[in-house]
């Protein structure tokens, strides 16, 4: 949950944070370089601490301190723990790796870009795809070129709203949608598009100056009606919808038939926030940056273990935590420790080690930074931010180096199997059956097949496999459903044979026109789930002779779920010949049968082989029918 930004707070903030300088921590009176400045020397890494840290108490470390920014995200949090507050604290995670670091508000990102090229700040605090889209500004400069060192998180606490029209994300083409100008939903409108098969000039955008409160998205998705969807931190979407799930009503402030369209809940690979510095400081000050980076993974890490104490049965020192946080970012943004400040953090996932190590040098990362550079760069230039592309540096961090390994406990973990098969294909079948399937279905697409198929050459599906592969990459947090329909030309042939000859079915009129009765009420042959509950309930449709519709529409079943089984095993050995990455956990299937043809009663076998299907959904799923995990990656 992102609770509001306040321009005031931010500004005041900015004007209050403390600039003690003065003697070593000794007491030198020539204290010589600082432990964090130029002259900085690299210190023995400290191993991690065994369970959790309580926030140091007391004075804060004197000398030249590393003016760092900060922004509104739980991922700053962890900063936060390990500085000990808004200048580094005696005894603290950073302090006993050697640095000093001053931290700063740098929710204006023009303020933070004036400071970076100035020389006030070597950093940058932001997203992939805001650096990527200033990346022109710096690149005149080549020691001034942005180098991405660090992942810190994924955001699962960012939302696009829409209103009662836009029912998938296919229907977002013509729509009018509000996002913040070079704020962090650009880059996932841009995800969101390119997933839905739509370019930016199939929607009208409306540019909105802040990301929260006046002139924001969901302000102008309140007042103006033609603003048909609009983006949103948390606790908006909420005053929106009434929660990630729900539907406004009109009441308590809520939009009536405002939902959540897609949200990094499920497009988790969209918004990764990172760290940047100079290159130029980097060359000079490189042991500053690995302190800098092994601190940040030590608070990360014993701040995961704060917050699963927490959790469980309350934790001291994570509420201590909570506090400074409100305190860093203002009890006017952060009202509430244990809603806005504990949901703050639980709105993002850490990158971790494992993050980092994937995101920089894994090359088959179909999400690492190679990917972000380039969708950066193609989003700047398509949309006038830049005029030629000019690459962001990758992490000149070495991962696997003891000095970076030895200092951490959560190193090589593994994120195979993210999902429970059985609990995400017990919500499919629980949807289906309550009618939510459609309302918690992202995309679908679909591939014909021919009658009696079960066998699926990959060659003949290149295109839509590819697209399962790339949506399952962006989507980490949604399963892939796929489902196998039938026709139901056989089963409603069996059904009218048997329900004739058992008496029990009638039928008036002529060839080509026939209206059926049961019981003397109408039956729609048209209706696929009325048909299907007749021939289940109704001793109508009975076998006789040859004629068994019941048997008929099992079969029909039992085929659907054949050829989506097919269908899947020919999808992932397709990403094994191609050598894409697939956790096959996320991709489950379901016989659909004839409940849901396209054509109801097939008059032709063109009609006919619209209803012979394998269908393609990208479904939003709870968060307990995933695997609990320290690190998303």
């Amino acid at each position: 949950m992102a609770p509001k930004r306040s321009l005031t707070f931010f500004l005041s903030l900015l004007l209050t944070l403390l600039t003690i300088s003065g003697c070593d921590p000794a007491g030198d009176p020539d204290p010589g370089p600082s432990s964090s400045g130029p002259g900085a020397q690299v210190k023995p890494v400290t191993p991690a601490t065994t369970g959790p840290r309580q926030l140091p108490q007391g004075t804060v470390v004197q000398g030249e301190a590393l003016k760092v920014p900060y922004i509104l995200w739980g991922g700053d949090m962890a900063t936060f723990f390990g500085n000990g507050g808004p200048r580094t604290i005696e005894g603290s995670i950073f302090d006993q790796q050697g640095l000093v670091v001053e931290l700063a508000a740098g929710d204006d990102f023009e303020g933070q870009i004036v400071d970076y090229q100035s020389g006030a700040s070597p950093f940058l605090r932001g997203t992939f795809r805001m650096i990527g889209l200033a990346s022109e500004r710096f690149g005149t400069d080549p020691d001034a070129r942005p180098m991405v060192f660090m992942q810190m998180t994924w955001s699962a606490g960012d939302h696009l709203v829409a209103r009662e029209g836009v029912k998938t994300l296919d229907d977002l083409k013509g729509k009018t949608i509000a996002v913040q100008k070079g704020g962090p939903h650009v880059g996932m409108l841009d995800d969101v598009l390119k997933s839905a098969r739509l370019s930016w000039n199939d929607v009208k955008v409306v540019w909105a100056d802040n990301i929260t409160g006046p002139g924001s998205p969901p302000e102008l998705f309140r007042s103006d009606a033609t603003v048909d969807a609009a983006f949103a931190v948390t606790p908006d979407m909420i005053g929106l919808t009434g929660g990630l799930e729900s539907v406004g009503t009109g009441a308590e402030g809520t939009v009536k038939g405002a939902r959540v369209a897609v949200s990094t809940a499920e497009l988790s690979r969209s918004i990764a926030d990172v760290y940047a510095v100079r290159s130029d400081f980097w060359r000079e000050h490189p042991d500053t940056v690995r302190k800098l980076v092994v601190a940040y993974l030590q608070s990360v890490e014993q701040l995961i273990d704060l917050k699963k104490a927490y959790e469980s049965s309350g934790s001291e020192p994570y509420m201590d935590l909570l506090q400074l946080s409100q305190n860093m970012f203002g009890a006017d943004v952060i009202p509430t420790l244990e809603e806005d400040a504990h949901g703050l953090l639980s709105d993002c996932t850490f990158a971790g080690h494992p993050g980092n190590v994937a995101f920089f040098t894994d090359p088959k990362n179909p999400h690492g930074f190679d990917d972000f550079n380039k969708r950066s760069l193609d989003l700047a230039i398509d949309q006038g931010h830049a005029t030629k592309r000019i690459d962001l540096e990758p992490s000149p961090i070495d991962w696997g180096s003891t000095q970076i390994t030895s200092a951490l406990s959560k190193v090589n973990q593994d994120r195979s199997d993210r999902f429970d098969a059985e609990a995400v294909l017990s919500e499919i079948e629980a949807m289906d059956a309550d009618g939510v399937l459609d309302s918690r279905t992202l995309i679908s697409f679909t591939i014909a097949f021919q009658p009696n198929q079960t066998d699926f050459d990959a060659r003949l599906y290149s295109a839509e496999y590819a697209r399962v592969f790339e949506l399952a990459h962006r989507y980490g947090n949604a399963a892939i459903v796929i489902r196998g329909h039938s026709d139901t030309t056989l089963v409603l042939r069996d059904a009218v044979k048997a329900g004739l000859e058992n008496g029990a079915l009638k039928r008036s009129g002529v060839q080509g026109a026939y209206q059926y009765f049961l019981d003397g009420r109408p039956l729609n042959l048209h209706d696929p789930g009325a048909m299907a509950q007749a021939i289940q309930s109704s001793a109508a449709f009975n076998a006789t002779g040859e004629f068994d519709p019941r048997k008929t529409m099992q079969a029909a079943l039992n085929l659907s779920r054949e050829r989506a089984n097919a269908v899947r095993s020919s999808l992932i050995d397709y990403g094994k010949d191609k050598q894409l990455l697939l956790d096959e956990s996320q991709i489950q299937t379901q016989g659909v049968g004839i409940r849901e043809p396209l054509v109801g009663r097939p008059r032709n076998q063109e009609e006919a082989a619209l209803n012979m299907r394998v269908e393609f959904r990208l479904v939003r799923v709870s968060a307990e029918a995933m695997t609990t995990a320290d690190f998303d990656f």
